[in-house]
């Protein structure tokens, strides 16, 4: 069956899509690679080598962020809970950006966090991984069996630093699918990548993100530079209801990096709209049911679905949805059913898939078999 509408939402997967032409004039920035992604309905916006494999350099420290969030949410750290600083954490590598730890010194998981995100300390990075997992080579190994769930398919870590190595890389795509991990898991650790400055040790470190005073609404995430890799920042900014995460990696100098994370932001923000098309379990279409206790079964989201589409561009939405028939019970809640299939000015635009929102149960045998009797019918009749 294939049911032609003209306009439907579509349902957001782990995948994100790009958008097909015809897309507004994107912006030319001065950096190696950088991908624009729209958090709400999880679409790239635009994507500039964006799977080419880069040294990302303290822009790894969210991967380790992402795994002391981890183990906080799994008992096995807590905010409150004291650590000790070890020896491999503070030993000083020049131009290394620390919070200041000293050898043995007691800190909380509290204030490694924010020495973490905030100062981009790499002894705090150090002194978290080795308390999560023993060891630095076991927190390693942790980093890329998350990066590989994730879906990162660009990566692979060698530290949790950010330190250069041949076989420590990244790109700008996966570094985005790393940060809507993060806000999506755990958006209660969120708002320290906002802090603009942390003090420790009578020590008071800015946030390198200069994105936190260039724009309002920033508030994200991180920062990265050595000498190879080039000045890297994942931005994210919220306006109204909407946020985008914009992620660059080889820029030329800090200002750089900043002001061109903001032109790739603003063009998000001023040339596309996301719009709410579905909620959480509202149907979208009914499909017949054989041989099942109800003859009939509501297809829709399991979210509330956004779509992100150039201005002006909606009326040109246009979306079918193909299912298998003939469907036959049992039918389990949440069981995929169908595909939408959805273009933008007759381009292929994406395609997502349709799930059941209730359960049927089969039917006693004398309902099975008269269903059985009528499909056989159908199917060898002429009309």
């Amino acid at each position: 069956m294939k049911a032609i509408l003209s306009l439907i939402s579509l349902l957001l997967s782990a995948t994100s899509y790009a958008l097909p032409a015809p897309l507004p004039e994107a912006p030319v920035l001065a950096a190696k690679s950088y991908v624009l992604y729209d958090y709400s309905s999880n679409q790239i916006l635009l994507n500039q080598n964006g799977n080419t494999r880069l040294e990302p350099a303290s822009l790894t420290k969210l991967m380790t962020a992402y795994l002391a969030f981890a183990a906080i949410k799994q008992g096995t750290l807590a905010l409150d809970q004291s650590l000790t600083a070890p020896t491999e954490a503070t030993t000083n590598n020049s131009g290394e950006s620390r919070m200041l730890l000293k050898t043995g010194q007691t800190v909380t998981v509290d204030e490694l966090l924010h020495g973490l995100i905030v100062q981009s300390g790499n002894d705090a990075a150090i002194t978290l991984a080795t308390s999560i997992s023993g060891n630095e080579a076991n927190f390693v190994a942790l980093m890329n069996k998350e990066a590989q769930r994730i879906g990162m398919k660009n990566t692979h870590f060698t530290n949790p630093v950010g330190m250069p190595d041949a076989q420590h890389y990244s790109s700008a795509y996966d570094m985005a699918m790393l940060s809507a991990a993060l806000l999506r898991d755990f958006p209660e650790h969120y708002p320290i990548f906002s802090l603009r400055d942390y003090t420790f040790n009578n020590v008071t470190q800015a946030n390198r993100n200069r994105l936190l005073w260039l724009d309002p609404y920033a508030d994200g995430f991180k920062t990265g530079h050595t000498e190879s890799a080039g000045y890297c920042l994942v931005g994210s900014a919220k306006r109204d209801k909407r946020r985008l995460i914009s992620v660059l990696f080889g820029a030329d100098s800090d200002s750089q990096r900043a002001s061109e994370s903001q032109k790739l932001l603003n063009f998000g923000f001023q040339n596309f709209d996301a719009v709410r098309l579905y909620q959480n379990s509202q149907p979208v279409t009914q499909v017949r049911v054989w041989k099942g206790t109800d003859r009939q079964v509501a297809l829709g989201f399991r979210h509330d679905l956004f779509l992100t589409i150039p201005k002006g561009q909606f009326a040109q939405l246009k979306a079918s949805i193909e299912t298998r028939q003939p469907l036959l019970a049992p039918i389990t809640s949440g069981q995929q059913l169908g595909v939408l299939k959805l273009t933008l000015a007759g381009k292929p635009y994406a395609e997502f898939p349709l799930i059941a929102l209730d359960s049927v149960t089969l039917a006693n045998v004398f309902s099975r078999g008269w269903d059985s009797i009528r499909l056989l019918i159908q199917k060898y009749s002429p009309w």
